[in-house]
């Protein structure tokens, strides 16, 4: 058995526990995808969609990288964002972070990464911008996860942005982007109250989240 043959028997394993309980599960799956939420989330292999929130296979379709990033040059993340948007039509895009990235840690610290050092540039603009909430923590660690909740923000404001999510706004289409962070160690997700469900909006709760993280706790 090679170093990698334990994945294949564990799909294997996995496979027929679904048929086990559910014949006609795959039939289904195979045949369409419409799932109700598109995931932004961080790469980070610690923070899997669907097994922390508890659906299965085709009920979310998920877009993930370095510390869950919207921008306007990412054809990737953008590209998914149509697909979701106008094909499947989903009706929330969920960004979600989580305390103690290692992308946001890196832009926080200015510690040296290598060439994802150009990836976290915008999150470097982001302490920057609110350096006035991340000096009030008492430490570094408390900054950091301030930073990861401030960054999960502006990347909603991003995604609230994008001419896809604008475009479907216009033509009338039911979507909304939330904003929510991950405790790694307790396994609960956190809503940042900065749900946005049309382009008059995003100013407003943008504000009101940002105010809010000045008296808020971190997990």
């Amino acid at each position: 058995m090679t170093a990698i043959d334990h994945l294949l028997q564990n799909n294997r394993h996995w496979s027929e526990d679904i048929r086990a309980r559910d014949s006609h599960y795959f039939e289904r799956l195979a045949a369409q995808q419409k799932p109700p939420y598109l995931w932004i989330g961080c790469s980070d292999s610690r923070v899997p969609a669907n097994i922390i929130i508890g659906l299965d296979p085709g009920e979310v379709f998920v877009h993930r990288n370095i510390a869950n990033l919207v921008k306007d040059a990412d054809m990737n993340c953008l590209s998914v964002i149509q697909y979701a948007v106008e094909v499947l039509r989903v009706e929330h895009i969920i960004v979600t972070g989580h305390y103690g990235c290692g992308g946001v840690t890196a832009a926080v610290t200015g510690q040296r990464a290598g060439l994802v050092d150009n990836w976290i540039g915008e999150i470097r603009n982001t302490c920057r911008k609110h350096d006035h909430l991340l000096s009030r923590e008492p430490d570094m660690p408390a900054r950091i996860d301030r930073a990861c909740e401030l960054n999960v923000i502006e990347q909603v404001a991003a995604a609230s942005r994008t001419t896809v999510v604008q475009d479907a706004w216009q033509a009338g289409q039911r979507l909304t982007v939330h904003g929510w962070i991950y405790g790694l160690r307790d396994g609960l997700i956190h809503d940042l109250s900065v749900s946005i469900s049309g382009p008059d909006e995003i100013s407003e709760r943008y504000g009101a989240a940002v105010a809010a993280r000045a008296h808020a706790e971190t997990a």
